[in-house]
């Protein structure tokens, strides 16, 4: 019979944001403060108690994990033979959860490559259409996690991914016309990868992974994801503040023959168009740009694919109050991204916060400071669950523009407990 993995010590890591690496570290600490001298634990016996392979460590390893979690050996999934000695469990407060950004990636990442299944995708041997569905799955997935926590999470993970899917392309064989599958759906994961960098703040890494993304279209003769690219590239020049080449390329993925026979994707371009006119002080198209999207999404019908999964209405709705905000009609702006949040579902925690902070900042571009202060307070409460870069420097900014309403004390509240949370 197989060793049943244990799977209340790997829920203790995810939980507490230990990495295999970081436990052991912590074991060794905790041992060396009890007894005087370091457990000698490596990753290697964190793997194993997780696979099932040990089932009662030594109690040079119990105790400290006893002292770690708060819990008995038991209670941490561990299973004791006849002769074990069970060590009692120790008298202490419970114990502090560590919530450090770093570690939780590094965990989630660690463990997606196994869920996702990455360690089956081949490096050998000749591949079939079969092989491509199981890689193709990969991006859904991650999409699911993205929406929820934001690029800095996935950037990593996606990236392995990518790499794995490209060995396999350089030393499989497959016939011509899997190598066109291949090419496309590698092409999606390098557009994700590039994305989820985009996200986390990491440009120059998203520009690299949607140059190869462009490659791998054009190799696959995949009209979409080009489309998709240049939507995403629009996107990155008007962050890096090149509004009028982002307009340039928006326009040229509008004119695509993949977009216009997808309502989804044409339906997302214009949003972004009218935002990038907006920003350029040309209310009459971007007022234009946002009647075409309401115009094509009306047209939408079945399921998007993965990577337009969060074009809802309220993801419509708030980017036309992006772009009224743009225009400086502050508060249609609020009025548009309090009804966006309403219609928000919940599963878009990244987006969530992202758009409470767009109301806080067009109530106190609006004048009203007290009710800008309450929301971004709201923003940072729920900034901790995503890890978002670009979340992050938006509400950087918004935090500065408070600052110069630290006389009125809602806004001092605010700031007071955007330091206390280190925002």
């Amino acid at each position: 019979m197989g060793s049943k993995r244990n799977t209340k010590l790997e829920a203790l890591l995810a939980e507490y944001g230990y990495t295999h690496q970081q436990l052991a570290e912590a074991v060794n600490r905790t041992a060396e403060n009890l007894h005087g001298t370091p457990a000698n634990c490596t990753d290697r016996h964190v793997r194993r108690w997780i696979a099932g392979d040990v089932q009662w460590p030594w109690t040079r390893y119990l105790l400290p994990l006893q002292h770690i979690f708060g819990r008995s050996s038991e209670d941490m999934g561990f299973v004791p033979r006849k002769s074990s000695r069970v060590p009692p469990l120790p008298r202490r407060s419970a114990p502090v959860k560590e919530r450090h950004t770093m570690p939780r990636r590094e965990f989630i990442a660690f463990g997606l490559v196994a869920a996702l299944g990455l360690d089956h995708i081949p490096s050998a041997g000749r591949l079939g259409s079969s092989d491509v569905e199981r890689i193709r799955v990969i991006v859904p997935a991650l999409y699911k996690y993205d929406h929820a926590m934001g690029g800095g999470a996935l950037h990593d993970v996606a990236t392995e991914a990518l790499h794995r899917v490209q060995s396999a392309v350089n030393r499989c064989t497959y016939g011509d016309r899997v190598e066109r599958l291949l090419y496309s759906v590698m092409g999606d994961l390098a557009a994700s990868a590039g994305w989820f960098a985009y996200d986390a703040g990491r440009q120059a890494n998203a520009t690299d992974l949607y140059n190869q993304a462009l490659q791998a279209g054009m190799l696959a003769g995949d009209g979409m994801l080009q489309a998709r690219v240049w939507s995403n590239l629009a996107m990155q020049a008007r962050l890096l503040h090149r509004d009028k080449e982002a307009l340039r390329i928006g326009r040229a993925a509008v004119e695509t023959r993949q977009a216009k026979s997808d309502p989804w994707l044409m339906s997302l371009l214009h949003c972004r168009q009218a935002v990038g006119h907006a920003r350029t002080g040309d209310r009459t198209r971007a007022q234009r740009s946002l009647a075409r999207a309401e115009t094509a999404y009306d047209r939408a019908q079945g399921h998007p694919a993965a990577w337009l999964s969060f074009l809802t209405p309220a993801e419509l709705t708030g980017l036309a109050g992006a772009a009224h905000h743009a225009l400086g009609q502050h508060r249609r702006a609020e009025r548009l991204t309090a009804s966006a949040l309403e219609m928000l579902e919940p599963r878009f925690e990244r987006n969530r916060v992202y758009y409470t902070v767009q109301h806080a900042q067009a109530l106190l571009d609006n004048g009203d400071i007290e009710h800008a202060a309450t929301q971004a307070g709201e923003a940072v409460s729920l900034a901790g669950r995503v890890q978002s870069t670009r979340v992050q420097d938006k509400l950087k900014d918004l935090r500065q523009h408070l600052q110069r309403h630290a006389n009125v004390p809602a806004a001092a509240e605010f700031l007071e407990q955007a330091r206390q949370m280190g925002a």
